[in-house]
């Protein structure tokens, strides 16, 4: 295909790939075995995971790059999708909010799996020589985790890039899988940093190649096939008689995860993609920008793998309002102020797995019920991008600014910032709408990134052959992996 994901072998690659697999026990998963896991994990790699724990730098762990691990710290196989349903007593809609839980994955965010999306497929055609070349990961967060992580996993140095601002536990955590860290000046909002320290790289490193979240269509293929194909199975498991699927609501880190809307509209053509950003940055929006607090999505540009002539509806999450609500479900005081309206022990005690990103898609799944005026009947679907195991240094620094948690903030940020949302900073998108956040990208991608013209005109005017390429891409790469598995004779 003209454009998408490259397979063409590099034998020498190639060659050294398969030698570094064999030395290091290495059997890399397939998209059918991260779908149902269950039914299609070998034997042996079952009984090596009984005994690994779910962040161990073990290749075991890439068999549980799937949403479908069962929800333990160590020792767990595969059961169902993990997901939780919030009640209207929280969000305060008639609507069902559901998310799926990323908690789960090894590094405890589902980032784990676009790593793997964007590096596997060059590992195994040998475009990508572990012995001779280092992955560059560009990122504002989880994502640069993730592909520390699967490096280290497939026997391949790294060097993570993130900003400077980013939490603290990012850090801690990086340095002990990450070969290099980078830290480039400001927070999740400067995205053109990152992209400039790559650009230095490319020019003074000849043994980098970069895997840049915001271009890489293994990304957005992953959540399509792998994120796509579990809210399928999650709606089939919830929906009662006369239920709809409504849509999904996600803030655009990369906008990887918006590709599970490609697919869930292929199932449910009615049903909408609503893409989120900081209200302190709304780029898409207005055009705007600024900083915010929402760690893991960045902004200031629309990624190349948003696919936005998919896109229904863009909107604005304040972060106060993020913020707010992460406090309320985290404090002890906010945990007695939820048992006041009926919410179980049982329940709060799953809220951790919500991080900052994890509220705003959460408020941003409201703004949709209330948008559309949903009833008890309509389902939107969300996902919680990682848990707050990466947020308790942001906790202590809320505390220090505004002071110890009462009864009455609970209150207060339950009725302001979750009860108080409304349909502000909000814009459904018609076809000049979508356009004209599409051809933002020239700007970013075509003026800076060296992008062409023509493929950013692809992405719009021959959008079914352009998307529809890449979603079917799927099943090649599983043929490339099998084939990459046979050569290495591990299983």
């Amino acid at each position: 295909m003209k454009y998408g994901i490259d397979l063409t072998i590099h034998e020498e690659g190639l060659k050294h790939a398969v030698e570094v697999a064999k030395k290091r026990n290495i059997v890399i998963p397939t998209f059918k075995q991260m779908k149902d896991p269950e039914t299609h994990t070998p034997a042996p790699v079952k009984e090596k995971l009984k005994k690994t724990g779910l962040w161990d730098v073990d290749s075991a762990n890439l068999f549980r790059i799937t949403w479908k691990n069962q929800p333990v710290k160590s020792g767990g196989l595969f059961g169902g999708v993990n997901y939780i349903e919030l009640p209207s007593s929280l969000t305060g809609v008639d609507a069902r909010i559901i998310a799926l839980v990323g908690k789960w994955f090894p590094t405890g965010a589902h980032k784990v799996g676009a790593t793997f999306g964007c590096l596997v497929p060059r590992l195994v055609t040998g475009q990508f020589d572990p012995l001779h070349q280092k992955a560059v990961w560009p990122s504002t967060g989880n994502y640069c985790r993730g592909g520390a992580y699967n490096a280290q996993l497939l026997g391949c140095e790294s060097i993570a890039i993130l900003p400077e601002g980013m939490s603290r536990e990012r850090f801690e955590w990086l340095e002990t899988v990450a070969g290099e860290i980078i830290a480039t000046p400001g927070t999740e909002s400067n995205v053109k940093e990152i992209f400039d320290k790559v650009w230095e790289l490319r020019k003074t490193r000849d043994n980098i190649v970069v895997f840049n979240q915001f271009d890489e269509m293994g990304n957005h293929l992953w959540h399509y096939e792998v994120t796509g194909h579990a809210m399928e199975e999650v709606l089939r498991e919830v929906m009662r008689p006369g239920d709809r699927y409504a849509g999904v609501a996600v803030t655009s880190g990369s906008a990887g995860t918006t590709a599970c809307g490609d697919y869930l509209k292929e199932i449910f053509p009615g049903s909408k993609v609503a893409v989120g950003e900081a209200l302190q940055c709304p780029t898409l929006l207005e055009n705007g920008f600024g900083a915010h607090r929402i760690e893991g999505i960045g902004d200031k540009h629309v990624p190349w793998v948003h696919n936005v002539k998919n896109t229904d509806m863009v909107m604005a999450i304040d972060d106060d309002d993020s913020m707010g609500f992460i406090r309320l479900c985290n404090e002890p005081a906010g945990k007695k102020y939820l048992r006041s309206l009926g919410l179980t022990d049982e329940f709060i005690g799953l809220l951790p797995l919500m991080g900052i990103s994890g509220a705003a898609n959460v408020l941003m799944a409201v703004k949709m019920a209330k948008y559309y005026e949903l009833t008890s009947k309509d389902i939107v679907l969300t996902v919680f991008t990682d848990s707050m195991e990466m947020y308790g240094s942001r906790l202590k620094e809320m505390e220090a600014e505004h002071g110890p948690y009462s009864d009455m903030d609970a209150a207060m940020d339950h009725a302001r910032h979750v009860l108080g949302v409304r349909t502000d900073g909000l814009l459904e998108l018609t076809y000049a709408g979508r356009r004209r956040v599409h051809n933002l990208k020239y700007y970013t991608w075509v003026e800076q990134q060296g992008k062409t013209s023509e493929e950013l005109n692809a992405q719009w005017y021959d959008a079914g052959e352009y998307w529809g390429g890449i979603h079917a891409m799927a099943d090649r790469i599983d043929e490339r992996i099998e084939e990459f598995n046979r050569l290495t004779g591990l299983l």
